[in-house]
């Protein structure tokens, strides 16, 4: 009798850290979180400590409790630490990205006992400057590597090192930190608290990296989109995320349909006035975006400057004029000669409504798109979110209510 022989299947072995990073770097950081529970716990750090440390600020408060107090026994005090000192500092600063400081050393210290540390450091991390810091942990200095090696063993760090060294503040967004260093292209910056402790080091990857995600974010912030949402995040969390803001979207919509709906006399009098209600909605709302496309782009760089409001405001509302002007003598004509091919008396009335209206829209539109994002940051809120939402809804009741309202004088 024959015997057949299987053969025992083998489980699969894990794919190499770096491709599990990446993976999970694509994810929302509830899934993330989920993700990385499915590891052991020395896989699940090594995983982390490969990521952007503004990905792992947001994964570690997904856990639970359980998990990430296990990480946290688990892994290098110093790592652990550091992320635990991260998550006090506000989403999208300079805190956020700030990785264990290395090379850590004292004035008095002297080259030959420092290289013989760095020997051994360099065999398990990557490092580029001495940090020299006094006994309050303050940073008094940076030593390059290129001085560390051609100086005597004998001379201390304070008679080599750069004094005075620029350095981020800890508490400062991405942006901001963005326009400091722009011109320093530095592989490392190391950071301070408002004591000038120095309390961690951030890569310039990592800056550049924050600040693509927080510019790329804009975009889905203005329809309701939320930052966490990635392209792997699960279709449920996706419907989670983004379902809210349809519904207030809706109510939005029914306030201008209330609108149209106020003037279902005027519109059963004369129907033509239905197929310039999409024209003047759309590029009153065109004017908008760009009014407030501009605003939110000015306020990301930092170019909107204290006091500059006023002029933002006023450019936006001239420009709003000017366009609705050459665009509504454009749209007039057509409304024109339309009624006129239908036999309409009022024609000429009708295609000067049109441009009244299109005029009237343009200009509130673009004052909108200003002073929606500017009102949304005094109140505190993120001048993004959603604002597209609130400008579709201020540019749609105005143009139809200003166009219907003017075409109800004409009949009366």
């Amino acid at each position: 009798m024959e015997t057949v022989t299987g053969s025992v299947a083998t489980p699969a072995a894990p794919p190499p850290v770096e491709l599990l990073s990446d993976e999970i770097a694509r994810l929302d950081p509830g899934s993330a979180a989920q993700r990385i529970a499915e590891l052991d716990d020395a896989l699940a750090i090594d995983v982390l400590w490969r990521m952007n440390p503004a990905m792992v600020g947001d994964i570690i408060p997904e856990m639970d409790d359980e998990q990430r107090k296990r990480l946290f026994t688990t892994g290098p005090a110093s790592v652990t630490s550091q992320w635990a000192l991260n998550q006090g500092f506000p989403e999208e600063s300079v805190g956020r990205l700030m990785e264990p400081p290395t090379a850590v050393f004292k004035p008095e210290q002297t080259v030959g006992e420092i290289t013989a540390r760095i020997r051994q450091l360099v065999k398990k991390i990557f490092i580029t400057y001495v940090f020299v810091i006094d006994e309050n942990s303050r940073l008094v200095g940076i030593v390059t590597m290129r001085d560390l090696l051609v100086s005597d063993p004998s001379v201390r760090l304070d008679e080599i090192m750069l004094r005075k060294p620029f350095f981020l503040w800890a508490d400062i967004d991405v942006m901001e930190a963005m326009k400091q260093v722009v011109h320093r292209h530095f592989p490392v910056y190391p950071v301070c608290d408002a004591s000038g402790r120095l309390v961690g080091l951030v890569r310039g990857q990592a800056l550049f990296e924050e600040q693509a995600f927080v510019i790329s974010a804009q975009a889905g912030r203005m329809v309701g989109v939320a930052n966490e949402e990635r392209l792997g995040t699960p279709w449920m969390t996706s419907l989670k995320l983004r379902h809210p803001w349809l519904q207030l979207n809706l109510l939005t919509a029914f306030v201008a349909a209330a609108v149209v709906g106020f003037f279902q006399n005027t519109l059963d009098e004369m129907v033509i006035l239905a197929i310039f209600l999409p024209v003047l909605a759309g590029q009153s709302g065109n004017t908008g975006c760009q009014a407030l496309a501009v605003t939110l782009r000015g306020m990301t760089l930092g170019d909107m400057e204290k006091g500059s409001e006023k002029g933002l405001v006023i450019k936006e509302m001239r420009l709003g004029l000017m366009n609705g002007a050459l665009v509504g003598i454009t749209a007039g004509i057509g409304m024109y000669f339309v009624a006129n091919a239908q036999d309409n008396p009022m024609a000429l009335q009708l295609g000067g409504i049109v441009l009244t209206a299109m005029i009237g829209s343009c200009v509130v539109s673009g004052l909108s798109g200003a002073l929606i994002p500017l009102g949304l940051k005094k109140v505190g809120a993120d001048p993004a979110t959603a604002s597209s939402i609130f400008l579709t809804t201020m540019t749609d009741v105005c143009s139809m209510g200003l166009f219907l309202a003017l075409a109800t004088l004409l009949l009366l």
